[in-house]
């Protein structure tokens, strides 16, 4: 028997995000308001807030039996009995945003017993939108994409933070990777499943709504995404958090996981 249609679901996702974008851009190098979150959570935007306004305008109108979990709403614990999910991250990226940088994004997944089963993130800077279904290949604006194909850790590509590079959280002498960065840790996923850089990395706690989206579409692209140790990832939790993130192809995921200290 076929599989679960999840296409309905991608097609609102899209719809959504690229309203998204298209309000973003009306902010973006506009100066827009912004203040510091509470906690050293970093930074929030009227744009931020907007754009949360509009994507929970158009999906919940569209789903309202789906749960929502939203980094810019107040979490609502009867999230956790629904069988499905929308989880958003309005503006990935804000530090990047608010310094007039395109590499900010707009995440959305549908979640469905702790796995994801649709995903987007657009970019509306770069007009480029990455989306996945469980049952469907990862897209690149509408064309499949795929992981690399890298197996030597000493050579491959690293999309982290530079305080990944502390020999502490390695086993042995640190891997000589080619570390990079991008602001928003959804795109970094996507740029692995691209194939444009070979892992990415954190070893801080991960919010659903960062990594949602893009580790399915990381995985139909043929990546391996996991916590930082290794388990798999499950969302709609009621901590909204995962231990950390890791994102290659099968070889080099266990290089990583092998080469780091616990």
């Amino acid at each position: 028997m076929p599989g679960p249609d999840f296409n309905a679901d991608l097609a609102l996702l899209t719809e959504a995000a690229r309203a998204a974008g298209a309000l973003a851009l009306r902010y973006w190098k506009r100066a827009p308001t912004a203040w510091e979150k509470d906690c050293g959570a970093g930074p929030v935007s009227e744009a931020d807030l907007a754009v949360n306004d509009l994507l929970a305008e158009i999906l919940r109108d569209a789903r309202p039996d789906y749960g929502w979990l939203s980094e810019e709403s107040q979490d609502d614990p009867s999230r956790l009995s629904t069988k499905r999910l929308f989880v958003v991250d309005p503006i990935d990226g804000t530090r990047a945003f608010l310094a007039n940088e395109p590499g900010f994004a707009h995440a959305i997944a549908v979640v469905e017993a702790g796995k994801v089963v649709a995903g987007v993130v657009h970019l509306p800077a770069l007009h480029q939108t990455y989306a996945a279904t469980r049952t469907g290949p990862a897209l690149l604006d509408g064309q499949p994409i795929q992981t690399g194909a890298t197996q030597d850790l000493d050579n491959s590509s690293l999309l982290t933070v530079r305080a990944v590079d502390e020999p502490f959280h390695w086993r042995g002498p640190r891997p000589s990777y080619k570390r990079s960065f991008r602001p928003s840790l959804a795109w970094r996923l996507c740029l692995v499943a691209e194939g444009r850089f070979d892992a990415s990395l954190s070893l801080r706690q991960a919010w659903e709504w960062d990594v949602a989206a893009a580790s399915l579409i990381a995985e139909r692209a043929g990546a391996i995404t996991t916590d930082r140790t290794g388990a798999p990832l499950c969302f709609n939790t009621p901590s909204a958090r995962a231990d950390g993130l890791l994102v290659a192809n099968p070889v080099l995921h266990q290089k990583y996981l092998e080469a780091l200290r616990p």
